[in-house]
């Protein structure tokens, strides 16, 4: 991945993509579908804006997302905002508000996070028919640029339902001078929240990614065991940032309490350190500090060498896949579990009973004590494991490939732009007042 920089944004350069290849997994029928839907919209100028370019779900979808938007033949980029530690530090502290931590909100972060969005608007260039900025973020740019044109789209990749009432009064405004905002799904959604059109839009992972393409048992145990794990015994396997809200204390509580019955289970906490998440590196150590050097806990990141590929084989090799979330707006580790075919335990908040039916394609819990019962579950019946995996990789397929991001995408698109002439066509028909 390359940047170009530039003032005040810098415009990431993508691989290319084509959906194509993604008719074996989606369905010929999908790829219709999406060509159809593209056909009216080619040409089109669409710009993401978020604020990085890796680590972190949103970077991930956004590197599938917008080249298969250009294969179905809209131009489509794609910038992050610049940023100092000030901004990362308030913007870190906003997301924690946000999913309801108690967290003072000072006139200094105020204004290391409008700094930043005013600078970013100053050298913003470029007109663009759609333009969807990710996340509270750089959400000041459709303030700091009204008189431009473009249809302007908010989307919220997390979980507001008990969003701190000082840092959602700061942020509202904002987010109100949009013209659609993009939720995962409607409970997200604030009461005083007034946006012109809201859409409902589940994240997706890209099947064909190193992170989640066909990966054989020889080669997956081949890979964990360059670190440390020894592939034939069991595994618990969680991916995700070291965040308090990941509740990786709690995965490693799991951990213990299962070893009683198996006592060569391991542990892999896999996480990725992204530049627009300070506290990252602080919660990694005091994770390690839990751990008290147990050789069977396995604490790794990217800056071990832990890339997609790595991700893919620990989860291919996991006995349990775990997302043991205390707030999660989606959790996309969640569909990747259950495409490699894995059931998947999950805590019961955010968005992450959409993607697990309970028992069925895996466990939604709520305590340490019930994800140690789930996994021991899962662990002494591997037939029924299977089975409950088979049926979470069809699930993934039907609802949260990228093929249906991008279809979602396409539909809101297009609304907006019969909406728009609507608007217009009953503008012209009003008579004039002499």
């Amino acid at each position: 991945m390359q940047e170009i920089r530039t003032p005040g944004m810098q415009h990431v350069v993508l691989s290319q993509k084509s959906l194509a290849d993604y008719a074996p997994i989606a369905g010929e029928s999908v790829i219709a579908d999406i060509e159809r839907l593209a056909r009216p919209l080619q040409g089109a100028r669409v710009l993401h804006i978020s604020s990085t370019a890796y680590g972190g779900g949103v970077a991930e979808m956004l590197h599938t997302l917008i080249p298969l938007m250009r294969s179905a033949g809209l131009d489509a980029e794609w910038a992050i905002i610049n940023g100092n530690d000030d901004f990362f530090t308030a913007t870190k502290s906003m997301h924690n508000a946000l999913q309801g931590m108690d967290l003072e909100l000072t006139n200094a972060m105020r204004a290391a996070y409008l700094h930043a969005n005013v600078d970013t608007a100053v050298y913003f260039e470029g007109e663009y028919d759609f333009i969807i900025v990710h996340d509270p973020q750089p959400a000041p740019l459709r303030t700091l640029r009204r008189s431009d044109g473009g249809k302007w789209i908010w989307r919220c990749h997390i979980d507001l339902t008990a969003a701190n009432q000082v840092y959602w009064s700061f942020l509202r405004p904002f987010i109100e001078a949009y013209d659609a905002a993009i939720f995962t799904m409607p409970q997200y959604v604030k009461n005083d929240l007034h946006v012109r059109k809201l859409a409902f839009v589940p994240p997706a992972i890209d099947p064909l990614s190193p992170k989640n393409a066909p990966m054989d048992d020889e080669r997956a145990a081949e890979i964990v065991r360059m670190y440390g794990v020894d592939p034939t015994r069991p595994l618990l396997v969680q991916v995700s940032r070291f965040d308090p809200w990941k509740d990786p204390l709690g995965v490693i509580d799991v951990y213990r309490s299962v070893r009683a019955e198996f006592p060569g289970a391991q542990l892999a906490l896999i996480g990725s350190m992204a530049h627009d998440d300070p506290e990252g590196m602080e919660y990694y150590q005091r994770t390690k500090e839990y751990a008290d050097e147990d050789p069977d806990i396995h604490l790794l990141s990217n800056l071990d060498g832990v890339g997609n590929v790595e991700v893919n084989a620990f989860q291919q090799a996991a006995s349990v896949v775990m997302q043991k979330s205390l707030r999660e707006g989606f959790g996309l580790t969640i569909a990747e579990g259950l495409w490699k075919g894995k059931p998947v335990i999950g805590g019961n908040v955010g968005g992450i009973p959409l993607q697990i039916e309970d028992g069925v394609t895996g466990f939604l819990v709520e305590s340490v004590e019930e994800a140690s019962a789930a996994a021991l579950e899962i662990m002494r019946d591997p037939e029924r494991a299977h089975r409950m995996g088979e049926i979470g990789r069809e699930v993934v397929r039907e609802k949260f490939l990228s093929t249906s991001n991008l279809r979602n995408y396409l539909r809101l698109f297009t609304e907006l732009m019969e909406q728009e002439a609507s608007e217009s066509k009953s503008r012209m028909a009003k008579p004039v007042a002499w």
